[in-house]
């Protein structure tokens, strides 16, 4: 088995307002950033997991997303990198 770090990303469905999205995309135009539009909020989550190769990984992952780290309502997820973990050599 190998351990692989894998990272996922949470965000709210399009269909559902982004309040906290919308405050950041004002409090930007407020200090000078009029350029940026439709800001939306998310969660980055990075993990490390054990597993016989990449694809199981991801497997993996997704099967926590579907079950807990997003809400299926009105939560969708991506697995955005998976990657192997350095083994460390002691000695």
């Amino acid at each position: 088995m190998s351990s692989f770090r894998v990272a996922a990303v949470v965000t709210l469905r399009r269909s559902i307002a982004d309040v906290q999205g919308t405050t950041v995309e004002q409090a930007l135009h407020i200090i000078g950033f009029p350029r940026i539009e439709h800001v939306r909020i998310g969660k980055y989550i990075e993990m490390n997991v054990v597993a016989a190769s990449a694809e199981e990984a991801r497997a993996y992952v997704e099967e926590a997303c579907r079950r807990l780290l997003a809400n299926p309502v009105i939560e969708d997820y991506r697995v955005t990198e998976v990657e192997p973990v350095a083994e460390l050599q002691v000695g």
